[in-house]
């Protein structure tokens, strides 16, 4: 299926730009999937419009009620990788759980999500064999003994990613359980894990149980991608995980947009509500 505008978070960052959007006769697909924040939050009285307040639950389903009755398509799929397309007049692919979609533009708005695990050793061998991104890195492990960190849906994609490249591949699911996922190429090892270890870059892993595994370089994929994750793929700006946008929400990868909490500054809603606004608008500009 095709769309204009493709929001990926249903937060009032991508529901704000969401309402804009459909209101300029735009096609628009929300994306989400994963729990928001804002869900947590027990009662909320620093937002117009509510006497008595509102908790973040009745905030959030409220505004993907919202979006649906104006006319935005709106589906709870978790959203796997984004690639930029040259085909016809849609510069991208999201591919989700379920499906793919192409469109015009992406609006980026999960919020400020950082799925990297509590591991010994994940930061020390950041940029030593220790990445996050299979499309971006996985050529300097050809034919190399790699590991995938991870247990879902995000991580059999980065797996997929790597499956032509990498020699061998162990999928790392750190005591979850393993996925339902077989290659030529690729072990599934369950137990948990204790370091990453190394001298210069990563060469091993450390169980819980005392055993090791050698390895070439580890791809972090636990839980479910976040914006920062997709940017980097497409080649956009990010900055201690936080995307870098101008005024406009633009990230320097054209037809790409940036929202919310993702971006960094004041976790407030109506910060959020704001820059959603402005990446609608100029989302609708661009098209």
């Amino acid at each position: 299926m095709c769309f204009d505008i493709i929001i990926i978070g249903a937060g009032p960052a991508g529901i704000t730009a969401s309402l804009y959007t459909v209101r300029a006769n735009k096609k628009v697909l929300v994306l989400y999937d994963d729990k928001s924040s804002l869900e947590k939050t027990d009662k909320i009285e620093n937002y117009y419009g509510f006497e008595t307040g509102v908790s973040g639950k009745d905030l959030y389903e409220m505004g993907i009620k919202q979006a649906k009755n104006i006319g935005a398509t709106v589906k709870k799929e978790e959203v796997i990788k984004i690639e930029r397309s040259l085909e016809d007049d849609y510069n991208f692919s999201v591919s989700t759980s379920k499906s793919t979609y192409k469109s015009k533009v992406v609006i980026l708005a999960t919020g400020n999500k950082k799925n990297t695990p509590k591991i010994t050793g994940i930061e020390k061998f950041e940029g030593k064999g220790v990445s996050y991104c299979a499309i971006c890195d996985g050529f300097f492990y050809k034919n190399k003994d790699v590991a995938v960190i991870g247990s879902g849906n995000y991580a059999i994609s980065e797996t997929n990613d790597l499956i032509n490249t990498a020699k061998d591949i162990t999928i790392l699911t750190d005591g979850e359980k393993a996925p339902n996922f077989r290659a030529d190429n690729v072990e599934i090892e369950t137990r948990g894990i204790k370091e990453i270890k190394g001298k210069d870059k990563v060469e091993k892993i450390e169980f819980m149980d005392g055993t090791e595994l050698k390895i070439d370089g580890v791809f972090i994929a636990q839980g479910v991608a976040s914006s920062a994750d997709f940017a980097k793929k497409l080649g956009a700006l990010v900055k201690n995980d936080k995307i870098i946008v101008n005024e406009k929400m633009e990230t320097n990868i054209k037809n790409l947009f940036a929202c919310g909490d993702c971006i960094g500054g004041l976790y407030q809603i109506s910060k959020a509500v704001y820059e959603g606004m402005i990446a609608g608008l100029n989302a609708i500009k661009n098209l």
